[in-house]
């Protein structure tokens, strides 16, 4: 049985430029936030790297989204019918942080599908040097899986509802 991979948020977004610098800017967003997961899973202090991905992600989730349009204050100027078509757009992707208002709870059941990672993640780091190293790796990783998770639910809904991208500066 072959293994399906998920197409990145790159290729999702094929030849639109427009599209593409948005996916762009997003992860340059994603990898700073992600080093600094990384260095949290460093520090042995039981519980700190699940606290500073929360924030992270707290504070990650809008940029993004006002990268796409999709704040909920962005898609509050939108006409009634095109917010319809994008509430429609973020039901079949099945995202829980696009168009909302991004809260503690929203972040934690995100963080709930790669809940044995963070576990593992929290073990790892009481084991000198290579577990801080292993810790580190598994916080860099966990929070661009989940940056690129949502950056892929962006494009879909952006190309689904063919919402129109805000200029770079407006995001």
């Amino acid at each position: 049985m072959a293994l399906r991979r998920t197409p990145s948020a790159h290729a999702l977004a094929g030849d639109d430029p427009a599209l593409l610098a948005a996916v762009q800017r997003s992860r340059r967003l994603l990898h700073r936030r992600a080093l600094v997961a990384a260095a949290a899973g460093v520090v042995p202090v039981p519980g700190l790297d699940w606290a500073v991905d929360a924030a992270l992600l707290s504070r990650l989730i809008p940029l993004v989204n006002a990268e796409f349009g999709l704040t909920p204050a962005q898609l509050d100027l939108l006409a009634p019918e095109k917010r319809e078509q994008v509430q429609k757009a973020v039901a079949m992707v099945g995202s829980v942080l696009i168009g909302k208002f991004v809260t503690r709870e929203l972040v934690l059941r995100a963080t709930q599908a790669v809940g044995l990672r963070l576990s593992a993640r929290q073990a790892a780091k009481f084991v000198p040097l290579a577990g801080q190293a292993a810790a580190a790796a598994l916080g860099y990783a966990t929070l661009r899986y989940l940056g690129e998770q949502h950056l892929r639910d962006c494009v879909r809904v952006v190309q689904q509802a063919q919402l129109p991208l805000p200029p770079p500066q407006a995001a």
